[in-house]
């Protein structure tokens, strides 16, 4: 009899704690399919279910990871709202084509309530760099350069040939009294903990885990990723996009797997946005109290240089996914064409909702993705969405040469984006990510052109073709879209 109490006894504790993680969820998950994702999961799989939830499941978009607020020299930051008021003066008189077609985006994007605040500024010239074999030569470049500071921030960052190269110069930089400061994403750069961040320290390099990965709390750590790659120089130039210091990114014969990816070059003031960016992160891990300063936000010559930019950031700290917003505002406002790049399609509804609108309104939408992920679960999950994106006129292609892993879009050929976010849940929801929106013809038109060759490696899906898929994989397909809103 005893013991039957007892069993009782842990059948209402359990089934309390039960309800108890059911109003969390409730309360807590912002998708309504996670949290319709993450009830079944408790309430069908016991014990196991409330586990995983606490592990991978509590939203910090409520808990806000960190403040982004930075400590700002007063007159500073006078001459900064000048120079803002001065550009949105500038702004509304603009002839820039590409401005007045996406006045409704860079509204959106400058919104505080929106959770992004990212002014437009006029001023910049913008180098779009293809592959580890344009990016790593004039990154090596401009840090040999350096003069006052350099600002590195990547999620993954190897103890190779490429990143020894690069860890000399920054020790080098650091002897010759250059500020050098590095963070790393603890999960994503494992291979250089130890030795190898040991003797950054030792030389003068000022280097932090963005966030590490401690026995406690280990699922949540590893599941909040900084996937951000960002350079900074001087204040005067920035690095952004999808290449990770890695020498698989140099397609030099040392790999079997082609990779393809983009990064971004800016010289001017969208330096600052990025800069801004690394600063909020280094105050974060590293527990100091750096401000903005005339130090890290030197003026730049505005001559010749035509390019507009704003830059967007998004993260479980984030009120919002001001990307996610960025993105789909764009393809709103596109009349002719949008142009996709993505090494993972994983959609919440609003993105693949919008893909096929945009596309039933007669604007010619493309999606490149690889022939084969580097995940069979995650390449399966995205296959599972692309029959309503043809049906409804998407051109999907699938990349053959090898790893495509650009993140970009070009609408119109007016407006471009280089950033580190995937078209997927996780990117949107969980990984601290950043995008450029570019405004300018001449680049945008550069970048679709580099799409429409990457294309001459691809294959595209037909309907009718793929409708002949057995219906076992089509089950399948099915059934790991199930699990989309956990990848």
């Amino acid at each position: 009899m005893g013991h039957l109490s007892w069993v009782i006894l842990a059948e209402i504790t359990y089934l309390l704690l039960l309800i108890g993680v059911c109003l969390r969820i409730i309360w807590d998950t912002r998708s309504v399919s996670k949290t319709l994702a993450y009830l079944l999961l408790v309430i069908f799989v016991p014990i196991l279910g409330v586990v995983f939830y606490f592990s991978f499941g509590i939203n910090y978009r409520k808990r806000k990871i960190y403040n982004k607020k930075l400590q700002v020299d007063d007159a500073l930051l006078e001459t900064f709202r000048q120079k803002i008021l001065e550009e949105k003066k500038q702004l509304d008189h603009s002839e820039n084509e590409s401005i007045q077609s996406y006045r409704p985006l860079i509204t959106l994007l400058t919104n505080f309530n929106s959770g992004a605040y990212s002014p437009l500024l006029q001023h910049n010239r913008v180098e779009i760099l293809l592959n580890g074999e344009s990016f790593f030569p004039l990154l090596t470049e401009r840090l040999k350069g350096a003069k006052n500071h350099i600002h590195l921030e990547f999620y993954i960052y190897e103890n190779d040939r490429i990143g020894n190269a690069i860890k000399e110069i920054l020790i080098r930089k650091a002897q010759e009294g250059v500020e050098v400061r590095f963070i790393y994403d603890d999960f994503g750069s494992k291979g250089i903990r130890g030795r190898f961040v040991r003797e950054l320290i030792r030389n003068g390099v000022k280097c932090y885990p963005f966030n590490k990965i401690r026995l406690i709390a280990l699922a949540n750590r590893l599941n909040y990723r900084n996937h951000r790659k960002i350079a900074v120089i001087d204040g005067e130039v920035s690095f952004v996009g999808g290449i990770n210091i890695c020498d698989k990114y140099r397609n030099d014969g040392t790999s079997t797997l082609y990779w393809r990816d983009t990064q971004l070059l800016i010289e001017g003031e969208g330096t600052y946005l990025l800069q801004q960016i690394f600063l909020s992160d280094w105050n974060f891990c590293s527990k100091e109290n750096i401000g903005i300063e005339r130090n890290y936000f030197p003026e730049v010559k505005e001559k010749d240089r035509t390019s507009s930019v704003q830059i967007v950031s998004s993260g479980p700290d984030s009120d919002s996914s001001s990307i996610l917003y960025g993105l789909i505002q764009a393809m709103q406002l596109a009349r002719r064409e949008v142009l996709l790049t993505t090494p993972y399609y994983i959609p919440d509804e609003q993105l693949q909702q919008t893909l096929i609108m945009t596309a039933l309104r007669g604007v010619d939408v493309c999606l490149l993705v690889p022939e084969k992920g580097d995940s069979f679960i995650v390449n399966k999950a995205a296959e599972a969405y692309y029959e309503e994106l043809m049906r409804a006129g998407v051109r999907i292609f699938r990349y053959q040469k090898g790893f495509i892993h650009a993140k970009t879009m070009v609408a119109d050929r007016k407006l471009l984006s280089v950033g580190t976010a995937n078209l997927d849940l996780r990117s949107f929801d969980l990984n601290f990510e950043v995008a450029a929106f570019v405004y300018d013809q001449e680049q945008a038109e550069a970048l679709a052109m580099l799409f429409y060759e990457d294309l001459e490696n691809s294959a595209e899906l037909r309907l009718e073709e793929w409708m002949k898929r057995s219906r076992m994989r089509q089950f399948s397909e099915k059934m790991v879209r199930l699990l989309s809103p956990f990848l």
